[in-house]
């Protein structure tokens, strides 16, 4: 029997601190959410910041979570901060706003 951590829905809100604004990064961002099967949005903020929103299965969420940080994305990632939550729900896709 399981235990339901792989299946575990859950909410992850990161935000992506760097050269990450002009530079393909929430696309390249979007491209892994709908590989992993997450739904969400990467969306640009103000201090050259991007905040990524994804729902889904546990394990997806943290694997997305390690590619933020792997150094292979487009631009230069500083820093991210992460934030866990219950998921809401609401989001269907994945968008760049």
């Amino acid at each position: 029997m399981s235990d339901g951590t792989n299946t575990e829905l859950t909410r992850l809100t990161a935000w992506v601190h760097g050269r990450v604004q002009g530079v393909g990064f929430r696309w390249w961002t979007r491209s892994r959410a709908l590989e992993l099967g997450l739904t969400g949005s990467a969306t640009n903020l103000p201090g050259s910041r991007v905040e990524v929103v994804a729902e889904g299965p546990r394990h997806a969420c943290e694997r997305l979570l390690e590619l933020l940080r792997s150094g292979d994305t487009p631009g230069v990632v500083e820093h991210v901060a992460e934030q866990w939550a219950q998921p809401r729900g609401e989001l269907s896709g994945f968008v760049e706003r």
